[in-house]
């Protein structure tokens, strides 16, 4: 297996691969799609939502607001010391409180924790009018893209040239796009050697 990197910035990476099957290939692209842990927001309790959108249309456009994190410092619920019943292993609070007139942005998110932050400052959430106030806490804790898009860690895409499979990987979470690389093929290396205790033992 020979790889190469041919274009790269912090959120796209462009490389080549050969020596490696259309199958390969295949489960590379969708791990790195939908099985690196990614960032999002689960939860959201309103304590105020005087706007025209109403809270279950909120808390869909809030989830999917990409966030930074240092993935060292987080647990997968299901895999958390806790058990999923929330500690700050696994989650991460974050609050909004805003008054029209306004625009509110997902700058105005803001995080107990100082690495879990939105990508993008300007992303637009809600208008609020003359009077309107948005009041909520969020939960924001680490999830799969196979589970649902907000989770997604990059739009991957891979074409064969005849000598080689050549990769497009753009990063759409707080992810660099170089480590969302390394962490599928983290994730391969240790199926298949869960895979081949599995059958290690039918012998």
């Amino acid at each position: 297996m020979k790889v190469n990197v041919l274009e790269k910035n912090g959120k796209e990476i462009k490389f080549s691969v050969e020596g490696i099957t259309p199958a390969f290939a295949n489960a590379l692209r969708r791990t790195m799609i939908g099985e690196v842990p990614v960032m999002a927001i689960e939860f959201v309790d309103f304590k105020k939502n005087d706007s025209v959108l109403p809270d279950e249309v909120l808390a869909n456009r809030i989830g999917q607001i990409p966030l930074t994190f240092e993935k060292k410092s987080y647990d997968l619920p299901k895999g958390c010391k806790c058990d999923g019943k929330g500690c700050s292993r696994c989650q991460v609070e974050l609050v909004l409180k805003k008054k029209g007139p306004c625009v509110v942005y997902s700058e105005d998110l803001k995080s107990k924790a100082k690495d879990v932050q939105p990508v993008f400052d300007k992303i637009p959430i809600v208008e609020l009018f003359e009077g309107e106030e948005l009041q909520f806490e969020a939960i924001a804790q680490l999830g799969l893209g196979k589970e649902n898009s907000k989770w997604q860690a990059a739009v991957v895409g891979y074409k064969y040239d005849g000598d080689n499979f050549v990769f497009n990987v753009e990063s759409v979470s707080g992810l660099d796009a170089g480590d969302i690389i390394t962490s599928a093929a983290e994730i391969l290396e240790k199926k298949m050697n869960e895979f081949g205790k599995e059958v290690g033992k039918l012998k």
